[in-house]
């Protein structure tokens, strides 16, 4: 099992947007690289993310479960939004609720600042992208130190806009996994469920033998746009997914 240690994010050294604005803010544990196509007021961002970071954890002293629960549980109807989200993605990909938590963040936040007035939005929380743009933007795949895939991409046109893009791992970071794949990606509508069917996935997977059996559940699943799956030297994929060339 992996630690809970901090890593440093040193994939985002590699950002070359040169035609947005870049913020890198954090509270607590919630560490963001948020692009956006004017300044942002980084009190407002602030105020949100302590928003829902204490919606979350108040509802943690009703409910310890939610932190702690493999498998999806039952939420109050009375749950603040972002828990309801949680909740019910976790319902789809069959884990539990805090496997969705990057995503959740990146999106509501993302979607404030949509409300806001900003058109260009990409967020990255802990590798879990939300993104809307409006010119088709690359995002790297890191899945270790493989020389293999150092230079795989995906290209994301506007028209697909937003989605999240969400990274799960056997092998790199902290957080929780039982599989071993080397990165599993999957893109859809709602970042939350892209959240939690990417830690699903990379459950699932042991050896290559289990990336089609892996990736059929992953398609199994409404709303997801595409995946990639990466387990060594072996890559799969499905849906919505255009390599960058």
């Amino acid at each position: 099992m992996k630690t809970h240690r901090y890593q440093r994010r040193f994939y985002r050294d590699w950002i070359k947007e040169k035609d947005l604005y870049l913020t890198r803010i954090a509270v607590k544990e919630t560490d963001l690289q948020i692009l956006t196509d004017k300044p942002l007021d980084k009190n407002f961002i602030k105020e949100k993310i302590c928003l829902y970071r204490w919606q979350i954890e108040n509802y943690l002293t009703r409910d310890n479960r939610f932190l702690t629960a493999l498998k999806p549980i039952a939420v109050e109807l009375n749950a603040p939004a972002i828990i309801k989200k949680m909740s019910q993605a976790a319902k789809l990909a069959n884990v539990g609720p805090m496997a969705a938590v990057a995503g959740a963040m990146a999106e509501f936040l993302g979607k404030d600042l949509l409300r806001k007035g900003f058109k260009e939005v990409i967020i990255e929380n802990g590798g879990d992208i939300f993104m809307k743009t409006r010119k088709s933007r690359s995002v790297g795949i890191y899945a270790g130190k493989s020389k293999l895939w150092k230079k795989l991409k995906l290209k994301i046109k506007p028209k697909k806009t937003p989605i999240g893009i969400c990274t799960s791992s056997g092998t790199i970071g902290h957080s929780l996994s039982f599989g071993y794949a080397d990165s599993v990606v999957i893109l859809s509508r709602n970042a939350s469920l892209a959240d939690a069917l990417a830690t699903a996935t990379a459950n699932l997977i042991e050896s290559k033998q289990d990336l089609p059996r892996a990736l059929d559940f992953t398609r199994s699943i409404k709303m997801i746009c595409g995946a990639v799956i990466i387990f060594k030297n072996n890559l799969i994929s499905w849906g919505s997914v255009e390599f960058k060339k």
